[in-house]
Order: structure tokens, then sequence, then C-alpha cells
């Protein structure tokens, strides 16, 4: 048998080479991760405070603020982070700066019970609850893990991530805020956003 000319195998050749070549891009594009350096975390929510105003991400613009999620009922880690971020902001008196804290258990965390719960840390500190559809949302939008871990007679802890969020005056993500350092040095990365 006749092996096919030259002229044959060239055109057909380029036609699959150029084939190859546009679903390598297509893949390498596909699995290319976004170069805009915008992070998936955040986004728009409303939920209540202790005096029942709707705060939204829109009344933050302009000015860096936290995000925090946690519970009243949390034993140990939420009132001590509440606590760190209430020393930062004391080295910043008189700057426009605020935390949410926002239940990750809004069955128990009214707002009027959030509200009384932040009273007890720096004014600039916003207690935020919501229905729990409304609540799970904004838990989406951050990326935040909640889960009800039961107790001993029907009570119940909630198992969640700890985090506290750095927003630009954008409300887009800018980091995990670091309080694993003085207050004087988170206070001084605080104060450069600001």
């Amino acid at each position: 048998m006749p092996l096919p000319s030259k002229s044959f195998i060239t055109p057909r050749l380029a036609i699959l080479v150029g084939c190859a070549v546009l679903v390598a891009a297509a893949l390498l594009a596909y699995f290319t991760p976004s170069r805009s350096g915008a992070a998936l975390i955040g986004g728009a929510f409303a939920l209540q405070t202790g005096d029942g105003k709707t705060v939204t991400d829109a009344d933050l613009r302009g000015h860096p603020y936290l995000v925090y999620f946690g519970y009243t009922h949390c034993p140990d880690v939420c009132p001590t982070t509440l606590a760190e971020i209430s020393d930062v902001f004391g080295r910043l008196p008189d700057k426009p700066v605020k935390t949410l804290f926002i239940t990750v258990d809004p069955e128990r965390d009214t707002p009027a019970l959030m509200g009384d719960y932040v009273s007890s840390f720096d004014k600039r500190i916003i207690g935020l609850s919501g229905s729990p559809a409304e609540v799970d949302k904004v838990e989406k939008e951050f990326r935040v893990y909640a889960k009800k871990a039961p107790g001993k007679d029907g009570d119940y802890a909630m198992d969640h991530s700890s985090v506290v969020y750095l927003m630009d005056g954008n409300g887009r993500f800018v980091e995990a805020f670091n309080l694993d350092r003085s207050a004087a040095d988170s206070a001084k990365e605080l104060a450069s956003y600001l």
C-alpha cells in the first residue's frame, strides 16, 4: 500500500496541531486562577443592630473595618478576640474604624442580645444579628464555618471558624487581620489603612 503524499499530510498535521494548541489554551485559561486580585470573601449584607437599625455593607463604605463571627454563649475565644480588638482600638482613640461582630447563632443571639453583649467592649464594635437565612447568607459570603455542636440537656455550642477579616473602604477583603502580636503593632498596621 502506497504512503500518502507529503502534500496530503502537511495540511492535516497543521490542522491537528492548531486544534491541540486551541484546546491547551482553553484548558490553561480555565484552570489558571484569576489575576484580578479580588478575593472571594465578603459581599452585600443587611443585618440588625441591638437598637433595631439595619446595617449594610454600603453603610461602611469609605473606611476600612473589621469583621468577626462568633456568638454570645461562646465561653472563651469570642470574648477574648473582642477584648483584643478593643485593646487595638484603644490605641486608635479617634480613628473612624469599626468592627462588626456577627453572630453564628441567630436562634439565641437576637439583635438586642448582641447589642447588650458588645456593650462590654469598645463602642466601635457593633453586634449584628438577623434571621437564620440572613446570617447564613453572610456566613457564606465570608466563607465562615459554623455548625451546632450538641451538648447536655438540649443545650448546644457553636463550632465556628475564628478569623478577623480586614475589609477596605470599598468593602473588599484585604487580609485576615493578625491579633497574635502586640496591640500596638496591630494598631499600627490598622492605622496604615485609615
